[in-house]
């Protein structure tokens, strides 16, 4: 028995949620709805400039909005990433271990915590300012392999592939997993990801992944194809467990290269897209970790994907825990 469902590695960043206007996107010069790292200098020029706006804090990164949601599905998981002795970096590991998830990494006395500014517009899309600070010097010293190796999963972000540390950490994370029969999942994160490390993100999946997330976009980046079907039959062609996420299309399920469809759940009020994908994996882990088919699970993570986008911010205000048969029926 495994005393973990998933063991997650990602960026530890403080979300700082802003909603705000397509306006103020385009008077700044972002991008909208992708993720832009920038240093500490700009990210403070934002919050000036929204000085007055109403902003909320949460603990967040990728992976880590992934495991908070599956805690609130009813998993169990314990989180490696990096904080500083900083008020964020207090403020990160209370919030983590108040949503259910073991996150005991000893924080740095050096640099900041690091962190992201979400700006979300009137059409529910985010745009993510990211300044990683002290999350991007996370080494493989910092990872508890007695944990991992008590886990089901592990669950490593595309986010990570920046640094040569945070590397080495994730392709350790991925070896002892192996060797301890431990699954390894590994998600995309953003289309950003996929281009600037397209080859290194090929091999992974290739020789470490069991299970891949992605969306149609980062799975056409990565298949270099304009076909999100060609793009998922590719992938396929290279890991034997496949989930992309379509939007309100639900998502496809690739298993030993058979695909199915799997539907979406209907949303009342699209107000967030942050989080979704995250918490689209969060319910696919819970699902396959307690018994669930792979289509059944993909069903729980398009229905917690489903909440997620009629809240502000990527964190569920409402429990999950226990209601899977009845939403989803028998399973």
């Amino acid at each position: 028995m495994k005393h973990y469902d998933v063991f997650g590695i990602g960026n530890a960043l403080v979300d700082i949620l802003i909603p705000t206007e397509d306006s103020f996107l385009q008077k700044m010069g972002w991008n909208k709805g992708i993720m832009t790292l920038v240093d500490a200098d700009v990210q403070g020029e934002v919050l000036t400039a929204l000085d007055g706006h109403k902003k909320e804090l949460r603990s967040g990164g990728s992976a880590a909005n992934t495991m908070i949601a599956l805690a609130n599905s009813g998993g169990t998981g314990t989180y490696t990433g990096k904080v500083s002795e900083d008020t964020y970096g207090e403020f990160y590991k209370q919030d983590m271990e108040k949503a259910g998830i073991l996150f005991e990494v000893p924080p740095s006395k050096e640099g900041h915590t690091g962190t992201c500014v979400i700006l979300t517009t009137p059409d529910a899309e985010r745009t993510m300012l990211t300044h990683l600070g002290i999350s991007s010097t996370l080494t493989k010293e910092d990872l508890d392999l007695e944990k991992l190796k008590a886990s089901s999963y592990s669950y490593v972000e595309g986010y990570l592939w920046d640094r040569p540390s945070t590397k080495e950490a994730c392709i350790l994370a991925m070896e002892e997993s192996k060797k301890a029969g431990v699954k390894v999942a590994f998600t995309f994160s953003d289309p950003f990801c996929v281009n600037r490390s397209r080859e290194d993100f090929l091999k992974l999946t290739k020789d470490y992944c069991d299970l891949v997330f992605c969306n149609a976009e980062e799975a056409k980046a990565l298949a270099a194809s304009e076909s999100k079907e060609d793009a998922l039959k590719f992938i396929s062609s290279i890991c034997k467990n496949v989930m992309m996420t379509d939007g309100s299309n639900g998502a496809f399920v690739s298993v030993n290269g058979t695909i199915s469809h799997v539907g979406g759940f209907p949303v009342q009020e699209l107000l967030d897209t942050t989080g979704a994908g995250d918490s689209f994996a969060a319910g696919v882990l819970y699902g396959l970790t307690h018994g669930f088919s792979p289509e059944n699970a993909a069903r729980w993570g398009n229905y917690v994907a489903s909440r997620i986008v009629q809240e502000i911010g990527p964190r569920l205000s409402v429990r999950l825990m226990g209601r899977q048969e009845e939403i989803l029926g028998k399973v």
